[in-house]
């Protein structure tokens, strides 16, 4: 077990030198996940009863029906997968496996991806700024597709030191190299049916990347330090911040590498791109941290929205994400105000381009047209101090209309309150 992956071990209550039962907890020391089938000719209860509390998967009596020890091995390695994967949708982020958005940005790559999943085998090349949701890109394209019962292994290539890295993908074996006393797999084998994420493929090193080609093109490797050649079935994603065009002009990537892995391009929308979508991201991320937090949901308050909607965002979803987590957990309660916000997003307010000032449209950027509305009506409230009636003059429509407008957009307590006082 310690030189070769194994899954599944089929183990004697009696050995030669060996205590069948002593084996079986050494083996579930090593690997709790390890299924392990008792056989023994003795078929007292207690040596049952100890296997099974030992973690033993199934006992049965010598000599087995074969027929019936297929079918338990069988049912012991699905058991198996099942736990594999529930400890992996367990161990991801809470709301991570969820698209929020409705931009008609978002709404492309969405399209895209789906129709990149009914091919099996095509490989994925997912461009955008830090933080725009790359990997949640790639988990999507899993997710629909025919490998979604299989594997998503990802690996972030600029977390791996050079020398660590191709054994990371490839595996290596026993002796390879100082520090490998014993085998291991490789993210290409564990990713075998499924998807291998590959994250920031951009710094992957020359010498890496010509390796990774021939994978690519053969779907065949070598472990490090090893002879024989290993087949696998994966699709593979990168994704990369940096633009690998001119990384291919400077000659920092293989031209070669670049367009096996662009067979299917997707540019992921930084968030100053997809504004519409900032509310609902907002919304998702206070209902996520107020129940991790386990306290009712908070309330955005007007001021700190349009201050949000007027920010670039640099970071994108993931400062998005960190910005209201940090409110939460230190400055807001029931309500999250202005002054709570960082000064960087408070500052950027009035600056050309931004949604608060009287530019309300960045370069590049065409908001919805109810979104326009809302800003208009918002400023008009703002500028006439909550009286409507003066508001509706200034924009131009009737008090009524006006009213409606409010309650269109779930502006009617705002307003009513910045009139009373």
């Amino acid at each position: 077990m310690r030189d070769q992956s194994v899954d599944l071990v089929v183990l004697d209550l009696k050995l030669h030198n060996e205590d069948g039962l002593e084996v079986l907890k050494r083996l579930r020391d090593e690997d709790s996940s390890l299924p392990v089938v008792m056989l023994t000719g003795h078929g007292a209860v207690e040596h049952a009863v100890r296997a099974t509390k030992l973690g033993a998967y199934d006992f049965m009596l010598k000599p087995p029906d074969l027929d019936h020890l297929g079918v338990v091995l069988h049912r012991a390695l699905e058991h198996s997968r099942l736990q594999r994967e529930v400890e992996h949708w367990r161990s991801m982020p809470l709301g991570e496996q969820s698209m929020i958005g409705e931009s008609a940005g978002l709404k492309r790559v969405l399209q895209r991806l789906e129709k990149a999943g009914r091919s099996g085998t095509v490989t994925v090349l997912i461009q955008g700024e830090t933080g725009s949701g790359k990997e949640l890109m790639a988990r999507y394209l899993h997710a629909h597709s025919a490998r979604a019962q299989g594997p998503f292994v990802e690996l972030n290539c600029s977390a791996i030191p050079e020398q660590l890295l191709e054994s990371e993908l490839y595996g290596h074996e026993k002796g390879a190299f100082t520090d490998a006393k014993r085998f291991k797999k490789g993210l290409f084998e564990l990713a075998d049916g499924g998807t291998l994420f590959l994250d920031e493929i951009g710094e992957m090193t020359p010498g890496l990347q010509a390796k990774l080609l021939r994978v690519l093109e053969s779907r065949t490797f070598r472990r490090v330090g090893g002879h024989a050649d290993i087949t696998v079935d994966v699709r593979v994603v990168a994704a990369t911040h940096r633009d690998l065009k001119r990384a291919v002009a400077e000659g920092r990537f293989r031209e070669d590498l670049f367009f096996r892995l662009n067979v299917v391009p997707i540019e992921m929308p930084p968030l100053r791109e997809r504004v519409e979508d900032l509310s609902l991201l907002a919304e998702h991320f206070i209902a996520r941290f107020c129940r991790e937090l386990g306290r009712v949901p908070a309330r955005l308050h007007a001021e700190a929205h349009r201050a949000m909607m007027g920010y670039p965002w640099p970071g994108n979803v993931r400062e998005l994400k960190n910005v209201i987590e940090r409110v939460l957990l230190l400055e807001a309660d029931d309500e999250i105000r202005v002054e709570h916000l960082p000064a960087e997003i408070v500052q950027d307010r009035g600056k050309p381009g931004s949604a608060g000032s009287a530019h309300p449209f960045p370069p590049g950027v065409v908001r919805a047209l109810a979104e326009v509305e809302k800003l208009a009506i918002e400023h008009a409230l703002e500028v006439c101090e909550g009286n409507k009636t003066r508001a509706a003059q200034l924009l131009g429509i009737s008090r009524q209309t006006l009213r409606t407008k409010l309650k269109e957009f779930a502006m009617e307590d705002e307003a009513e309150e910045g009139e009373a006082s």
